[in-house]
């Protein structure tokens, strides 16, 4: 069984920074191009980030690039999400995502 589980949300001010983990299970993880989408309060679903199996490769939605970083480690089976600046527009649950399959998701709250 796929299992996703997003951890590191909370409450931060504008400007600030926060790390999201997502521990994963019940797949062969270093085979799978990860990613994470996020989900604002009344809005439709965004993606954010990707890497590739190896993790040489990322990519970033316009709206993130340059202050999100996203990292994985293949022998603990992690994916990561290095959010700095962050602003009020990054408000929103964060998924991690790999095929059809998402986890329950963090809340990340910028606010003053």
């Amino acid at each position: 069984e796929v299992q996703l589980v997003e951890s590191g949300g909370g409450m931060v001010q504008p400007g600030g920074s926060l790390r999201l983990s997502c521990a994963a299970s019940g797949f062969s993880f270093s085979s799978y191009h990860m990613s994470w989408v996020r989900q604002a309060p009344g809005k439709g679903p965004e993606w954010v980030s990707g890497i590739n199996t190896g993790g040489g490769s990322t990519y970033y939605a316009d709206s993130v690039k340059g202050r999100f970083t996203i990292s994985r480690d293949n022998a603990k089976n992690m994916v990561y999400l290095q959010m700095n600046s962050l602003n009020s527009e990054d408000t929103a649950f964060y998924y991690c995502n790999v095929g059809g399959y998402w986890g329950k998701g963090t809340l990340v709250t910028v606010s003053s």
